[in-house]
This record gives C-alpha cells, sequence and structure tokens, in this order.
C-alpha cells in the first residue's frame, strides 16, 4: 500500500492587511502571493500546489465535521470534481431558506459555487483548464467547463460565513448574487459584474 502523502495547506493571499499571511504561517501552511480577487488567488494556489488532488475553499468557509471521511470516499473517483453542501452559520429562518434555494440550483442546475469548496482531481483540473484568473464567476466558469457529468456532490457540508447576508440583507444580497449571475450568462464581462457585486 503506498505511503499516504501530507496534506499540503496553501494559502493565496492578495495583498491583505489583517494579519492573514501570519496567521496562516503559524498554522503550517505555506503563503503564495498573488494578484488581488479569487480567480487569480485559486489559480495562484493551484499552481503551487504539488499534490495528486486538489480542495480549494474560501477563506471565510470552514468544513463541517466528517469532511475528511466524505474526502477519502470522494478520492476513489477522480473522474468528477466533488463539492460540499452549502450552509451558513446563521439559526435565522433565511439562512435555511437560502440553503434548501441553493441545494435546488446544485441538484437541477449542476451550479455549485465556490463557498461550497471543491476537490479535484489534479489530472482532471489541468484537464478543463482549471480557474482562469477571472475577477469574478471563476466558479462557475469552471464548473460550467466541467458539466455536470463531471461535478458530484458529498454528503457534509461546507458552513460559510453569513456576515455579508447579515450587513447587506438577506433579499439585496441574494438578489445581487442572481443578478451577477444571470449578467454572467448572457455575456457581461467579469470585470463589469465585479462592479456590482462589491
Amino acid at each position: 500500500m503506498a505511503e499516504a502523502r501530507p496534506l499540503e495547506q496553501i494559502v493565496a493571499d492578495g495583498g491583505s492587511t489583517d494579519g492573514t499571511r501570519d496567521l496562516a504561517r503559524t498554522l503550517g501552511a505555506r503563503v503564495v502571493e498573488a494578484p488581488r480577487g479569487r480567480g487569480p488567488q485559486l489559480a495562484a494556489a493551484a499552481a503551487a500546489a504539488t499534490g495528486d488532488w486538489l480542495l480549494f475553499l474560501h477563506a471565510d468557509t470552514r468544513l463541517a465535521p466528517g469532511w475528511s471521511e466524505a474526502v477519502r470516499t470522494a478520492m476513489a473517483d477522480p473522474a468528477r470534481a466533488h463539492y460540499f453542501a452549502f450552509a451558513l452559520d446563521d439559526p435565522s429562518p433565511q439562512a435555511r431558506r437560502l440553503e434548501r434555494l441553493v441545494a435546488w440550483r446544485c441538484s437541477v442546475l449542476a451550479l455549485p459555487y465556490g463557498d461550497q469548496g471543491l476537490l479535484i482531481a489534479r489530472g482532471l483540473y489541468d484537464a478543463v483548464g482549471g480557474y482562469r484568473p477571472l475577477p469574478l464567476m471563476e466558479d462557475v466558469d469552471l464548473v460550467r467547463r466541467l458539466g455536470s457529468r463531471r461535478l458530484a456532490p458529498m454528503p457534509v457540508a461546507a458552513v460559510t460565513s453569513a456576515e455579508r447576508w447579515r450587513r447587506e440583507g438577506w433579499t439585496r444580497r441574494s438578489a445581487r448574487n442572481l443578478a451577477c449571475l444571470s449578467l454572467w450568462f448572457l455575456g457581461v464581462p467579469p470585470r463589469v459584474i465585479r462592479r456590482l457585486y462589491e
């Protein structure tokens, strides 16, 4: 039996000034510098990684208990990319409603977002061209290139901070996200969509 490789943790930093780099190093992660924006940062982290599998997570997301077993099971299927269930760290009915809508979006439209994490074999990641250095919609761009047949859910949640929804309003934030997705499918450049998103 082959010996398991040690877990490689990489934090792609886009010029933060909040102590992220020092904290990451304290926790044993390797920090790579990248241009600001999720697409460039995810692409930079992937380029720096040396493993056969990649697990992408946003900085405001943590994995629920049982994630390591779910990942081990998913790794038996390298022909597909695997994503976690969407969950928010908020007890409100609005959070549960949004989680149900996201579950519908994933099952019907095959559109998991980056805040659900993505586990993907290096070979598949490279074959589809990986994350492109887009300022926004990099997650939708990648999963559309993968296609529904190469996407599979995992039975464990990725729990994301609900701070943005609480701060901006549940309806307003969700409407903005939907508007950005619609503009993407209409062919509006990501740099233009980013202005609406921010």
